[in-house]
């Protein structure tokens, strides 16, 4: 690791820290910093006795509503005996325990398969029946996980009652214009679109994911179960078609340079349903008839990523991102997510 990266940890005051803290944790032999993951560092932690992962807040000023590990190992140590996979959550750390300062996780590491390309490019050709499992999979984690009883697992207090989009469009609203550089006409547009064709609140509430994609999930090695589902930062209680419109977003993304889509991919071929056929199965999965509204969900999933994507290029001009060279590539990708939305806006 560079000595000037301020994501970098001190192996020294983390090692009998953690020897404390976990039962057989053993020797600490090795820490990595994974290279994904944009917005909380995470490290794979190697020792003598088995594998782990650390997910920790990064270091600088953040925005008072980002970058929460806590809600992320609460949700996912509620999970632990769901029909939702998640990992096994082990300890966590404050700021005032934590050997560096910062809060963070530590859970179990999920020996398994990472797919960062939609098209499962990583599998061959031929292999479209493994493609269409993956994809059931997924689809079934999902609805999975809208079936949580959110009062027995405990989750009555992670999210606000109302109209989940409402809150939604106004939170991540206000943090574009936290993080605004240059003004971007087309998501100003789409912004005032989405303010006036909110749909009223049809009071279904659901434990959501937040970020709900293929490449925030691990596969088993050896078939297409889902082992666990990562990244649950922006998770909270709110309305499911917010993670259904989120992950059917990458239906209509192009599959070049920064972007990982299905838009242009021959999904036929390659055994990938259509997006109508995903959100079809979705439906059935949980006995739900036709979905109203739904460009207005996509539309909102495109501002919600381009806020995000904002967020982490300010970062990397601030210093504080976790992976700063690729994190200034996103800030491109800002005014093209905004002109697709508008652009499918008038389509459909």
């Amino acid at each position: 690791m560079n000595t000037a990266d301020p994501n970098q940890l001190n192996i020294k005051s983390l090692a009998p820290y953690l020897q404390e803290k976990i039962e057989g944790f053993g020797e600490l032999l090795q820490l990595d910093k994974f290279s994904g993951g944009q917005s909380n560092p995470t490290y794979k932690i190697k020792t003598t006795t088995s594998e782990f992962v650390l997910r920790a807040k990064p270091p600088g000023d953040l925005l008072k509503s980002a970058h929460q590990v806590d809600r992320e190992y609460k949700v996912m140590n509620a999970l632990q005996d769901s029909n939702v996979p998640v990992p096994k959550m082990l300890h966590l750390a404050d700021e005032e325990t934590s050997p560096f300062g910062r809060m963070f996780f530590v859970m179990e590491f999920l020996d398994g398969r990472i797919f960062w390309d939609p098209a499962l490019s990583e599998l061959p050709k031929q292999s479209t029946e493994e493609r269409s499992k993956i994809y059931d999979a997924m689809n079934a984690s999902l609805a999975a996980l809208h079936d949580v009883n959110i009062e027995s697992a405990g989750l009555s207090d992670f999210g606000k009652p109302g109209n989940y989009f409402a809150r939604q469009l106004s939170r991540w609203t206000q943090q574009y214009h936290a993080c605004e550089v240059d003004r971007i006409e087309p998501i100003h547009q789409l912004i005032s679109w989405l303010e006036k064709n909110l749909p009223s609140d049809d009071g279904i509430v659901t434990l959501v994911h937040g970020d709900y994609r293929l490449d925030n999930m691990v596969f088993a090695n050896d078939n297409t179960n889902v082992l666990g589902i990562l990244d649950w930062e922006l998770s909270t209680l709110g309305h499911p078609y917010a993670d259904l419109a989120y992950q059917c977003m990458q239906w209509r993304l192009p599959n070049v340079g920064s972007f990982r889509g299905l838009a242009g991919v021959n999904r036929k071929q390659l055994g990938i349903p259509t997006e109508e056929e995903y959100v079809n199965a979705y439906c059935k999965r949980r006995n739900t008839e036709k979905i109203e509204n739904w460009p207005f969900y996509v539309a909102f999933s495109f501002f919600r990523l381009a806020a995000i994507l904002q967020g982490v290029y300010k970062r990397s001009l601030d210093g504080n991102a976790s992976n700063p060279e690729k994190a200034k590539t996103y800030g491109a990708a800002v005014p093209v997510l905004s002109f697709m939305a508008m652009k499918m806006i008038e389509e459909e």
